[in-house]
């Protein structure tokens, strides 16, 4: 297979974000596998952000105690963090400047036998999710044509991922939406019951759910569950006389 159609098989892998058992971790895995097949890189990480001040990486390419070093150093300074805070691409090119900018980072990626590394953001607009690492154990540099195509696949990792995290949410408020609508039709029903039972008001039946709720510490719902089912008459409370807007 030639690379120009790794690289377009590879940007189909990356869209393909839609299906229901979507895994992220295999997502990532296959991005960094694709950027060593596609770039002269040694190694590949992917680092997305996280509640606090540090990136965290789900899914290195290679899970060696060498790399693993360089990638938790890599959280809290280097060229990846540098990239997802300021969006733009972060290269290494003078291993002193590297040293002084980011002594713990430089000192792992040297012993791990790393030369060179290179991290290109994973940003939408405005909304950054992380970054790219790309490392390098010899020379030469990363050519513009591959920096390009490193960004090309980090922009369409992160449309995928985005698009997969609004589905998530989406199908979760769904979830909650009809939850509530059936938590709604179960107190209804309920009030109806007691309400013909016990010969009172419709806001009088749903006081005594609330009530036994509260002092149950249960979810109003689960009162009127057991009203329906089990036929379960909660204790009253005081009563005050009905007003008007009582009466439905």
């Amino acid at each position: 297979m030639s690379r120009e159609h790794r690289i377009a098989r590879t940007f189909v892998q990356l869209a393909d974000t839609l299906v229901e058992d979507f895994d992220v971790i295999g997502f990532l895995q296959q991005m960094t596998i694709r950027c060593q097949e596609l770039l002269d890189v040694t190694g590949a990480a992917v680092f997305l952000d996280h509640p606090g001040p540090h990136l965290h990486s789900p899914a290195p390419c290679d899970p060696s105690p060498a790399l693993q070093r360089v990638l938790d150093a890599a959280c809290h300074q280097g060229p990846a963090l540098d990239a997802h805070r300021t969006g733009l691409p972060v290269i290494m090119e003078d291993p002193a400047e590297t040293g002084t900018r980011w002594p713990r980072f430089a000192y792992l990626l040297q012993s791990a036998g790393y030369t060179r590394a290179a991290a290109l953001p994973m940003r939408l607009r405005r909304d950054s999710i992380g970054s790219l690492l790309l490392l390098q154990s010899g020379e030469p540099s990363l050519n513009a044509d591959d920096l390009d195509l490193a960004q090309a696949l980090a922009d369409a990792a992160t449309i995928g991922l985005l698009q997969a995290r609004t589905i998530r949410r989406e199908h979760t408020l769904n979830e909650q939406l009809h939850t509530a609508l059936q938590s709604r039709i179960v107190i209804e029903q309920a009030k109806g019951i007691l309400a013909a039972r016990l010969d009172i008001t419709l806001n009088q039946a749903f006081e005594d759910l609330r009530h036994h709720a509260r002092h149950h510490q249960m979810r109003l719902s689960q009162v009127a569950r057991a009203v329906i089912d089990t036929g379960f008459t909660p204790a009253a409370p005081a009563r005050r006389p009905a007003s008007p807007a009582d009466i439905e």
